[in-house]
């Protein structure tokens, strides 16, 4: 496995540890990741959304985000771009948070 592979499963872990507030899964398996990007600089970028724009953690989540992905020793600059095109939906959800929320 490359190294550039390897750095980009270890930020999806990352994003597998942060949660929304509101629901029992994790921003990843909830479909709120749209891409990562990493670079071999250390340099990060996470375009995602929220359930909704108004959500109540549109202020604080990307930080959240930025924060925990700066935890990871490689990582010297971390990205989070908010974006709502597509629009969420519980279609963008894995089978496992599916199952987890009883949507089918």
């Amino acid at each position: 496995m490359d190294e550039a592979k390897q750095v980009k499963e270890a930020v999806i872990g990352k994003l597998q540890t942060i949660y929304d507030p509101e629901i029992p899964v994790n921003i990843y398996e909830l479909g709120l990741v749209y891409n990562v990007s990493v670079s071999l600089k250390g340099g990060v970028h996470v375009k995602m959304t929220l359930t909704s724009p108004a959500c109540p953690v549109a202020g604080s989540l990307p930080g959240e985000v930025e924060h925990k992905l700066r935890e990871l020793e490689f990582v010297t600059q971390a990205k989070v771009e908010l974006v709502w095109d597509p629009q969420w939906s519980k279609d963008m959800m894995s089978e496992a948070a599916k199952l987890e929320l009883n949507v089918m």
